[in-house]
């Protein structure tokens, strides 16, 4: 009663409350009549206000009114206990309308001082405002030292306004503040009646999961866990002060870890914002005037949440020696199959040995090819359709040149080479007439498009695997380090909206937020140098095979060129790693990391495939890279700028369907034309020629298949990019890669097998595994688990439980049979030709 008494004295001349503050204990009181007397008594300008203290009590609603000329104070008192924390909760409602002054409510705690007005003003973006008439707020609890002890705390009711404004107020203790492990607890909140709970870590458990969910995607909330301290930031305007905090809609989930808590507990806030723009909502309208309240309508949302207990140092382990296990075993499968194929082919040389075991294929009979519907003269009927390439030949010679034996051409060639440089064997004149000869027959053999020396070629494609080293050096370095900014970020300012995770299985390891999602990107690092591996292997075994002058290496079978399958391995490396660096935080800034090597996989793959007949036409690095890079540019300005952007999706089409038409003239020409002023001539010479004087076939009939099938694809995709514009163009863009390269791949396997040759069991069992895997990867991959093309708030919509040993989920999933996917793609490439490793070169088609 003494200390009752001693606030009613000292408040019978003052006005007005004070602002909330940190108090140290006992001084509460002194700073509540300095305030009063130093800051408000200017404005009460001498006048008197009466100052009524009422004893009060919980649960009770007091119904009053206030003046500028009077003011209450509600004297609550509660016992606390060191053991239990009970919640406090200050409700009030204002009756009277038209306020000309706002009421202004005080809370005076022991350590605490919690103030605000009602109506409450709430603002938005463009300084929108929204009044409030009903506001509950719940008080801070400071800890007790005491086992139990009695704590007093005053609500004070003071206003500027000269007429009588009508109030209810009602205090009550909260019911299961203090939220229990793996017990649901549902409530209602509003912008104007933020709620928070508290949490205390049970023993034995170090790591839990808040998660909040709703049936409702709108109101917009925010849910924050902040440490046990006063103030409560439990305001749209001041809830990511402190704390982890993110924005929700129908799912929400923390991971909060004891370490960060010295208390062994924390707060889980939940605010309801007072506008839906940042969950991806509707934006109302602007004000027609700055200081126009607007009426915010009904904005309470029902949550539930529940907090459970996080894995285990155990299941961390566990799902690290699954991860690393798969592999190995791949490596150890590798092994054994390397010795089950070395036995084989060691009995394959005994069996060579013997003329009477010799399949038609080794004795040098030419296999029964489709091509020869007719005689090979009949290149004279689309002769004309040459009228847009290059050549300076007749006729009559490419018949002549025909007819020649191919053995005296290598003969030829390799009694006349005297330099190892690319350029001596392009620059010369009789050599490119020689070249149109060969490039422009109607059937082509491997011995035609592998003439030039292979040393020259073996330093053209190594340039491929330096040139990826190199940029994978560069890009490398400043992706390492941007990510770990932004770990940094998240972790100091505890903004959860920044990285995209899958909330609801990111597990946290030291500063990593989501340490499963980096874990299973191992698998492309790991088989990407196996591949590498592979690749040497085959590499070593080919230059002892030159060394020794084997027939079968130097004249027999498609050219084994391996700077490209270099270059793929260090690739698959790359993109293990670049994703795990992107999953570090994924976001809108940083999706080219995980997209970039993807991209140049394709490319590579694709270059590979046109390699393996055509080595001496293929692409250099420089142009091939060039044109990748070109790729990647414009994935950036496509989800910078494509989003619902016209213009961007018409350019983008435009320069996708003239791509594809250069393309197809490259490769229906096998590079024998030329783009010059005179182009427009020749094509309409063709036209004429071959559509309106005579209606002529393809001179090159399976080339135009594949390439009219081509067009069909891209104009196909390009039309559907210009209709629907997705808005995920990375994956539209990596789709009309992937689509290409299933195209040639397909068409690859099926002219391979019309020109009489045939697909190994090893091959074919990889073709069938790899389809397979592909398959349930794409499943995994498409199940979306978050997604950058939405707020953060939405995307949070899409997250779900962990599937795998309680620490994978779909998309590691989707990591781990994506990996052994690609790996097996990359084996194929390399084994599916293996068949005719003996058969002579002049003998193996082109196509």
């Amino acid at each position: 009663m003494l200390f009752r008494s001693c606030w009613k004295s000292r408040h019978k001349n003052s006005c007005g409350p004070a602002a909330a503050c940190w108090t140290r204990p006992g001084l509460a009181a002194l700073l509540w009549v300095c305030v009063t007397h130093f800051v408000c008594g200017g404005v009460a300008m001498g006048v008197t206000k009466n100052v009524v203290q009422k004893d009060a009590e919980f649960d009770v609603t007091y119904n009053d009114t206030v003046t500028s000329e009077n003011q209450t104070i509600y004297a609550f008192n509660q016992t606390v206990s060191r053991n239990k924390t009970e919640g406090v909760r200050v409700s009030v409602d204002v009756l009277s309308e038209g306020l000309e002054s706002p009421i202004l409510f005080v809370v005076r705690q022991k350590q605490a001082v919690l103030s605000f007005q009602v109506p409450l003003i709430l603002r938005g973006l463009y300084q929108r405002k929204y009044p409030y008439d009903h506001v509950g707020r719940t008080l801070c609890q400071p800890p007790s030292r005491a086992a139990s002890e009695t704590q007093y705390f005053y609500v004070d009711v003071s206003t500027l306004s000269s007429q009588g404004t009508n109030y209810q107020l009602r205090v009550s203790r909260v019911e299961s503040f203090t939220l229990l492990t793996d017990k649901k607890f549902s409530f209602t909140a509003s912008p104007s009646q933020p709620q928070y709970f508290k949490y205390v870590f049970r023993d034995g458990v170090d790591t839990v999961i808040v998660k909040v969910n709703s049936d409702m995607t709108f109101p917009c909330s925010v849910m924050s866990v902040q440490d046990i301290q006063c103030p409560v930031y439990d305001l749209d305007n001041n809830v990511a002060f402190i704390g982890m905090y993110q924005t929700m809609t129908k799912k929400g989930a923390i991971t909060v870890q004891r370490k960060d808590f010295p208390s062994n507990s924390f707060y889980v806030v939940v605010v309801v914002k007072t506008e839906d723009e940042a969950c991806g909502g509707p934006l109302r309208f602007y004000p027609l005037r700055p200081d126009e309240l607007m009426d915010a309508g009904n904005r309470s949302k029902r949550i539930d949440v529940v907090v459970t207990p996080a894995i285990d140092s155990k299941v961390y382990v566990m799902g690290m020696l699954f991860c690393l296990g798969i592999f190995f075993s791949i490596y150890l499968l590798t092994f054994i199959g390397a010795c089950l194929e070395k036995k084989r082919m060691k009995e394959t040389r005994e069996d060579y040995l013997n003329p009477a075991d010799m399949s038609p294929a080794e004795t040098g009979k030419t296999p029964v090819s489709p091509y020869e519907y007719g005689s090979i003269a009949d290149n004279g009927s689309t002769l004309s359709s040459e009228a847009i390439t290059d050549s300076a030949t007749s006729t009559d010679n490419n018949y002549g040149y025909m007819e020649r034996s191919l053995d005296s051409v290598g003969r030829s060639r390799r009694e006349s080479l005297s330099s190892v440089e690319e350029d001596d064997y392009d620059t010369l004149d009789d050599i490119n007439s020689d070249k149109n000869i060969v490039r422009t027959k109607k059937f082509l053999y491997v011995s035609d498009l592998s003439r030039k020396d292979k040393r020259v070629l073996s330093k053209k494609y190594q340039i491929y695997f330096w040139n990826i080293a190199t940029i994978a050096v560069f890009y490398a370095l400043p992706v390492v380090q941007l990510v770990i900014t932004y770990q940094t970020v998240v972790n100091v300012t505890g903004n959860q909206d920044i990285c995209y995770y899958n909330f609801l299985c990111a597990h946290p390891l030291g500063a990593l937020s989501a340490f499963n999602n980096i874990l299973s990107n191992v698998g492309y690092v790991m088989l990407g140098l196996l591949f590498l591996l592979i690749v040497l292997k085959r590499d070593i075994v080919h230059y002892r095979a030159l060394d020794r002058n084997d027939h079968n290496a130097l004249e027999c079978g498609i050219p084994k060129h391996f700077g490209l399958f270099y270059a793929m391995g260090t690739a698959l490396m790359m993109e293990g790693l670049l994703s795990a660096c992107y999953h570090v935080c994924p976001n809108y800034t940083n999706f080219q990391f995980d997209t970039s090597f993807m991209y140049m996989i394709a490319g590579l793959c694709m270059l590979k495939l046109y390699q393996k007949r055509h080595p001496d036409i293929n692409a250099s690095a420089y142009t091939a890279y060039a044109c990748l890079a070109a790729v990647i540019f414009f994935s950036v300005l496509g989800v910078v700028f494509g989003r619902g952007n016209t213009v961007f999706w018409i350019v983008f089409s435009v320069i996708h369907i003239l791509a594809t038409l250069l393309l197809s003239t490259q490769l229906y020409y096998m590079g024998r034309w030329r783009l010059d002023s005179g182009i427009m001539r020749r094509m309409v010479h063709v036209i004429y020629t071959d559509f309106i004087r005579q209606c002529s076939t393809p001179m090159y009939i399976d080339r135009m298949v594949l390439l009219v099938m081509g067009n069909i694809v891209n104009w196909s995709l390009a039309a559907y990019g210009l209709l629907e514009r997705p808005n995920d163009f990375a994956s539209y863009l990596l789709a009309i890669a992937i689509c290409n390269l299933l195209l040639y791949f397909a068409f690859y396997i099926i002219m391979k097998l019309r020109s009489g040759e045939r697909i190994q069991c090893l091959a074919l069992v990889l073709i069938l595994f790899t389809a397979v895997v592909w398959g349930f990867a794409l499943f995994f991959f498409f199940q979306g688990l978050s997604t950058w093309q939405k707020t953060p708030a939405e995307s949070r919509e899409h997250n779900r439980d962990c599937i795998l040993l309680s620490f994978f989920d779909d998309h590691d999933i989707w990591h781990f049979l994506s990996s052994i996917a690609m790996f097996g793609s990359f084996l194929i490439l390399l084994t599916m030709d293996d068949d005719v490793d003996r058969v002579p070169r002049d003998k193996i088609f082109v196509f």
